[in-house]
């Protein structure tokens, strides 16, 4: 019996983008995403895509991004962007929070949060 990918644990397609779209509601809402949101273009529909495609296939559902994109080269991506532990952690209370509400199973949601902190430690650019 195959394993299900966290793609299809999450619930698929519908659920990536809740994920993605609660997200960036709360990065455009809560205060302490400032610096965060300041990173990203006035209007977040084309990053709510982009991120919605790269989970897609870094979950393990369809390659969307990769598709368009090709590699997604996430730290060549970001250089451009002072990225310090700061705009790590704001990313990374969003994306919590979204998690949290988003997804009911704790231990997938643990996974998950493991996944995204190795991620975003890994585009820290400035101390």
């Amino acid at each position: 019996m195959d394993t299900p990918t966290v793609y299809e644990r999450l619930g698929g397609d519908d659920a990536v983008r809740r994920l993605v779209q609660r997200f960036y509601q709360l990065m455009d809402q809560r205060p302490e995403a400032e610096a965060v949101r300041r990173m990203h273009p006035q209007q977040l529909a084309d990053s709510e895509d982009k991120l919605y495609k790269f989970l897609s296939g870094w979950f393990g559902g369809p390659p969307l991004y990769m598709r368009e994109r090709g590699h997604p080269r996430l730290r060549m991506r970001h250089h451009p962007f002072r990225i310090g532990p700061a705009e790590r952690d704001q990313w990374l209370l969003c994306m919590r929070q979204a998690l949290d509400e988003q997804v009911a199973d704790a231990a997938l949601r643990a996974v998950v949060v493991r996944a995204f902190e190795g991620m975003a430690e890994h585009l820290v650019n400035e101390a």
